[in-house]
């Protein structure tokens, strides 16, 4: 068993751009950081920019994603129930309700030690009805104690505020906290007091000159008339990779380090 693992997390993939960014440089980033164990969020994988499918996940999969977290797109494109009734590797996050398809943690094997990943999702300006996250976080922690102790958290949340807060409030008792929703990468990542890694927001996978990885004259539209505007994809490059790779102590689940990450490649063309 490794002393360390790192591990390599990847904001927000939106549409075909995003899993074309990803299957261009996943490689290249494992051997630049010698990573051992990859998770993205895929929420916004499908070609429209919303939802998940099973052949997308499958494709991930595919490329090397070990897992796929999720968050308020999980459930667009329905053809990805079935998929998270039968398979662990995409969960959703785990203040959902417990009759949703899936679950919001899983674990797996990486250079023979047992990986955990939890998936939440905060409620300040989003659902405000969900079960509290950090109350759903602490049962989920109560059934890893014994299976575990290098857990990772993806706090898909709007707030920066919610997710300062919640990273706070775990730090010492999990490996990493990484924020996902806005799709703009923040550089402010740490490693806290006591020992959790932490960014705010990892960023997204998708065109450069975009709103979030979506076209800005119909969203600049939407703003400007507040009517309905249909939200696409842009597709044109130079497209953006943006995430960050955690360094963790296997044996304390502390982490050692973590580093920024982000890849801009003008060449990459959608129609390919």
């Amino acid at each position: 068993m490794k002393s360390t693992i790192r591990v390599l997390i990847i904001g927000d993939i939106v549409g075909v751009v995003g899993r074309m960014m990803l299957q261009k440089h996943l490689s290249s980033l494992k051997e630049k950081y010698s990573i051992d164990a990859t998770i993205v969020n895929g929420e916004n994988s499908n070609n429209n920019g919303r939802g998940i499918t099973s052949r997308i996940a499958n494709s991930l999969k595919h490329m090397g994603v070990d897992v796929i977290t999720t968050g308020n797109h999980v459930w667009d494109q329905s053809d990805i129930f079935e998929h998270m009734r039968s398979n662990t590797n995409v969960i959703r996050p785990a203040n959902f309700p417990s009759e949703c398809p899936g679950s919001g943690v899983t674990t797996f094997k990486c250079q023979g030690v047992e990986i955990a990943v939890v998936n939440v999702q905060g409620r300040v300006f989003m659902r405000e009805d969900l079960d509290c996250p950090f109350k759903a976080v602490d049962t989920i922690l109560s059934y890893l104690k014994h299976k575990t102790n290098i857990i990772i958290v993806d706090m898909h949340a709007e707030a920066t505020a919610e997710k300062i807060c919640f990273a706070y409030y775990l730090d010492g008792r999990v490996s990493c906290v990484v924020g996902t929703h806005t799709h703009v990468p923040t550089a402010d990542e740490r490693v806290m007091p006591k020992g959790t890694a932490y960014v705010t927001d990892l960023g997204m996978g998708g065109a450069l000159n975009s709103s979030i990885g979506m076209k800005a004259a119909p969203m600049i539209e939407r703003f400007k008339t507040q009517m309905p505007s249909r939200f696409l994809v842009e597709t044109e490059p130079p497209f953006i990779m943006t995430g960050v790779w955690v360094e963790i102590d296997t044996k304390t689940g502390k982490a050692i380090q973590i580093q920024r990450v982000k890849v801009i490649d003008e060449e990459l063309r959608a129609d390919e």
